[in-house]
């Protein structure tokens, strides 16, 4: 019947259809399964070359990592190497600080992909202070495994799959070798080499973590079923800027580091652990694992950038004013270079550095790269270059924040003088772009207030930078070179202000009885100026930095011609273009300035501003605060060095309210009596003032 032939037929291709869909299907599988398979390993390209690799770290780091190596190695570098060596193969610990910049954090990721690709340790754990740097680490080692071609000539076994990857995470599922499965994992969180018949790597895993993440208990289950434990741990700078300032985040990582991780081998194994650190504070995890006294299991080994500094203290002081003088006129600091280039002997002399190859093209020296970046910011030159981080301690525990320096308003009205006050004095700050300037009345005791202060030309904004200033000296003298637009300025403000008349509360017409100008920038300029205004009580000031080493004022020889008052010296004139100048020992007028300002308003001898509300004073307040100070010893003296913070550039009005306290001095204003207050607002400003 002619219904069934159909049905027949029906059945027939359905069949038909089956057949051809799983015959296509098989084939699709099959294609899949041979795209999935790698294939043959590429041969060994230098089986001798890889055998010496595998027994020597610094010859796999110079062979298969010259990119990363491009300069010569220090000795520093020679020693840590061994030492890294020496602890995976005998599964010893080790802490290690380097100069930032160094390679330490490479050299532990290189010597990661050694111990793995060498077969000698199947569980390498990295840990970082948190996640996300455990994984930038994971990702810079599966980079060096990914696309380095050396290490694919001597290591097919173990490269090549993973260059079969293309960067696909998910092709590992699939990944063959002649039909077996590689078992080859490429996570974000960690790395399971593949396994290849004959591979010492084959099955061997990195994982990453984070120092306070779950790292209890981490173990790992091979292909076979064989259980395995961390036998390498590289620890890599555990700590941040955070937990370094806080003692217990301190002890809380030191216990983690001393029992979890030390403990990740299990009972009756030994881990190999390498920390590599920085030094950010003294006491803090770093600075306690490096202290061989303290915790000599860790063999703490501490590099420097600078093992001894030249001896020739005077010539870099005139280097580093010569560089920033460049630098705040918008130069590159090549005349600090020039000089440095015709005393080189002189200036080297003394000098000890680790590596002589690390310095920056436009300088000449490894000597010279390390001083500019001391002169930059000692305090992080001395903590992340040097391992040796100043004692700031208990001695910058008086430092006022912005706050409360804003906070320290008397209500006055802004340029009027407060009664009791019979000295004024103004300082100008001298820049390319900017007049920087303070005036200041003083009573008994040499009780302090700030009655003006401004910028010539004026902004009229209550926040700028001098960088960011709308208008400028050049504006205001067009036509006029640098020097010329900066003797214009200056001759209108000195005019302007030392013609101005003060009042007093009880009506007294007051005028500036001393002007200190700043020097030390465009000394023949400032000169010009005051000579061309012949105005009496204008003159030249030179801030000197003296240190603890340094020889006070005090010490000098007294020479016929010369005053000398309160840390500060008038010397001689040595030429027919000098004035008689106000050289001042900045480093204790900055500290003098800070216990004033540390007094409560209303306590004697205190130093406060006009206004009523702290945000009048926002700009000047972070002016005031731009510095610190580090406690130093030497010559039988303590000294308070002075430097600027880090990331701080604008502490100009904070110049000019030390020059105006300095000039108060020169008047013979002086603090008849020792100001009260000061021990009960703080005990720690203790020091601060007992020099009073």
């Amino acid at each position: 019947m002619p219904g069934l032939r159909r049905k027949s037929s029906v059945r027939t291709d359905s069949a038909a259809y089956r057949k051809v869909k799983s015959r296509a299907k098989a084939r699709s599988a099959a294609i899949t399964l041979a795209g999935q398979d790698i294939g043959a390993l590429p041969p060994v390209q230098d089986p001798a070359r890889r055998a010496r690799a595998d027994k020597d770290f610094r010859f796999f780091c110079e062979t298969y990592f010259p990119h990363l190596f491009t300069l010569a190695w220090s000795d520093d570098h020679l020693r840590v190497m061994a030492k890294i060596e020496r602890v995976v193969r005998r599964g010893e610990t080790l802490a290690v600080a380097m100069p930032r910049g160094s390679g330490k954090t490479t050299l532990c990721l290189v010597a990661t992909a050694w111990c793995i690709l060498s077969g000698q340790h199947w569980f390498v754990y990295l840990i970082s202070s948190d996640e996300d740097e455990a994984r930038k680490r994971l990702a810079n080692i599966k980079t060096h495994l990914s696309a380095n071609a050396r290490l694919l000539a001597d290591y097919p076994e173990a490269i090549y799959p993973i260059r079969m990857l293309e960067g696909e995470t998910r092709r590992c599922v699939g990944q063959r070798y002649y039909g077996v499965p590689t078992l080859i994992g490429w996570g974000a969180d960690e790395i399971t080499m593949p396994t290849i018949p004959g591979s010492r790597s084959g099955g061997a895993i990195i994982r990453v973590s984070g120092l306070t993440g779950n790292i209890r208990g981490a173990l790992h289950v091979r292909a076979d079923g064989e259980q395995v434990r961390p036998s390498l741990v590289i620890c890599d700078d555990p700590q941040t800027d955070q937990s370094a300032h806080s003692k217990l985040q301190t002890a809380e990582r030191l216990s983690i580091l001393n029992g979890a991780i030390y403990g990740l081998a299990g009972p009756g194994m030994r881990t190999a652990i390498i920390v590599p650190c920085t030094v950010i504070q003294q006491g803090d995890m770093a600075d306690q694992l490096l202290n061989r006294q303290q915790n000599p299991h860790w063999h703490g080994e501490r590099t420097k950038m600078v093992y001894s500094f030249p001896s020739n203290q005077r010539l870099w002081d005139e280097y580093a004013r010569l560089r920033a003088e460049s630098l705040k006129a918008d130069g590159d600091g090549r005349e600090a270079t020039e000089f440095y280039a015709a005393h080189r002997e002189a200036m080297d002399a003394g000098a000890v550095v680790a590596w002589a190859g690390r310095h920056n093209p436009d300088e000449l020296s490894a000597i010279q790269g390390a001083m500019n970046l001391k002169l930059r910011d000692e305090a992080t030159f001395c903590a992340e270059y040097q391992n040796e981080p100043l004692a700031l301690g208990e001695d910058t525990g008086d430092l006022l924040t912005a706050d409360e320096i804003a906070g320290k308003f008397n209500g006055h009205a802004r340029g009027a003088v407060p009664l009791g006050c019979n000295y004024l004095t103004l300082f100008i700050d001298v820049h390319d772009r900017l007049l920087y300037w303070m005036a200041t009345a003083w009573g008994d005791g040499m009780a302090g207030f700030v009655i003006d202060y401004g910028t010539y030309p004026e902004q009229r904004r209550a926040w700028f930078t001098m960088r960011d200033a709308r208008t400028v000296l050049a504006d205001r003298a067009p036509g006029a070179d640098r020097e010329g637009a900066i003797r214009a300025g200056l001759e209108l403000l000195v005019e302007r202000l030392m013609g101005r008349e003060w009042k007093r509360q009880d009506g007294a017409a007051l005028r500036i009885d001393r002007c200190l100008i700043d020097s030390g920038y465009v000394p023949d300029t400032v000169y010009l100026v005051i000579r061309r205004g012949g105005r009496a009580g204008v003159l030249p000031s030179r801030g000197v930095g003296i240190g603890a080493a340094g020889k006070p004022f005090s010490d000098y020889k007294r020479l016929a011609g010369e005053q000398y008052g309160w840390h500060w010296r008038i010397p001689s004139v040595k030429g027919k273009r000098e004035l008689r100048t106000v050289n001042v020992d900045v480093n204790y007028w900055k500290s003098f300035v800070l216990s004033r300002l540390s007094l409560a308003v209303g306590d004697l001898g205190g130093l406060t501003l006009f206004g009523k509300k702290a945000a009048e004073h926002r700009l000047l307040a972070d002016h005031l605060s731009s510095e610190y100070y580090v406690r130093t010893e030497g010559r039988g003296r303590k000294v308070d060095e002075w430097k600027m913070k880090a990331g701080t550039t604008e502490n100009h009005w904070w110049d000019a309210i030390v020059g105006c306290a300095v000039a108060a001095s020169t008047l013979g204003c002086t603090p008849t009596t020792r100001p009260v207050g000061a021990q009960k607002k703080r005990k720690k400003r203790k020091a601060a003032v007992g020099y009073l």
